[in-house]
């Protein structure tokens, strides 16, 4: 028997008590993969059935609903201002025409070219809401109901008849016109500011088939073969006006930062869109589609395609 001393003891006792300390605060490896990880209890939130539920959305909070509604109403302020600057821009045409201080057949292309684009012109002003496209649709659709009580004959204005027809028959404000206004509609509901289709769409009705009329009427001497009421001079002006406005509309639209476009082949894909509603417009299918359908609609379908 080895007899120890009572020092030599302690200092043994000692080690393996600072060893099982050193243990317990640092387990050994196998531990590591011997036993699974121990859980980390997580508290999660979870939304009652009617706060995620489609039928039951989660309430608003004061600050979500003092944000939509100051959207609201900036949208109809702007909407305000829009429709009494449209209907300001008419109103000092059909004057004009009244008192016969421009033609009637004068009158109705500036209308027609400026209208329209200065409507698409204003989009920016309307707040990032969702329900802001409409608000602005309000501008078109005022229109169009005066469009429908005058051709109609429910009432009279014929300030507003011989400002937009071309013979001063209140029956064609159901025609072209209306149309025009229709296609405006059309471009806020379904491509608003976030598609190119809308804008190029109204630069070819507005400026490019507004402005060929123009030149036609002036310069339109030299026929087109297969098309004797269209002019070389015309379906020039309205491919070389349509893609300049088309472009200037697109700069001016990316310039606000909705789009991010390669100019360099937005430049020739606006060129081929173009030609397209120009080769349109100088068939001989006007006394079958106005050119305020064919035109947009020739220029949506080819952009849709192209961009």
């Amino acid at each position: 028997m080895i007899l120890l001393s009572s020092s030599s003891s302690s200092n043994i006792l000692l080690s393996h008590t600072n060893l099982a300390a050193t243990n317990h605060r640092r387990p050994l490896i196998s531990h590591y993969l011997q036993s699974p990880p121990p859980r980390i209890n997580r508290r999660v939130h979870l939304h009652a059935p009617w706060e995620t539920s489609l039928l039951f959305p989660r309430p608003r909070t004061s600050v979500t609903y003092a944000a939509t509604a100051g959207a609201w109403f900036q949208d109809a302020g702007a909407t305000a201002a829009v429709m009494a600057g449209g209907y300001g821009f008419v109103k000092a045409f059909d004057t004009l025409t009244e008192k016969d201080i421009i033609p009637q057949k004068l009158s109705r292309k500036p209308v027609h070219i400026f209208s329209g684009l200065l409507f698409v012109i204003s989009w920016p002003i309307f707040s990032t809401c969702t329900e802001a496209r409409y608000f602005a649709s309000l501008v078109p659709l005022v229109n169009c109901l005066r469009l429908l009580i005058n051709g109609l004959s429910l009432t009279s204005d014929q300030g507003l008849v011989k400002s937009v027809t071309r013979q001063g028959n209140p029956q064609e404000l159901l025609r072209g016109p209306l149309y025009y206004v229709v296609v405006l509609i059309l471009c806020v509901l379904f491509f608003w500011r976030e598609s190119p289709i809308g804008l190029v769409s109204v630069s070819m009705m507005c400026g490019g088939d507004g402005i060929a009329d123009i030149m036609g009427r002036r310069f339109g001497s030299m026929k087109i073969p297969y098309n004797k009421e269209k002019s070389f001079a015309g379906s020039i002006s309205m491919f070389v006006f349509g893609f300049l406005i088309s472009i200037g509309m697109l700069y001016y639209y990316s310039v606000m930062g909705y789009f991010e476009l390669d100019w360099t082949l937005t430049i020739q894909k606006i060129a081929l869109v173009s030609l397209v509603p120009t080769m349109v417009e100088s068939l001989p299918i006007n006394k079958l589609v106005d050119d305020n359908i064919s035109v947009p609609l020739s220029t949506a379908i080819s952009t849709y395609i192209l961009l």
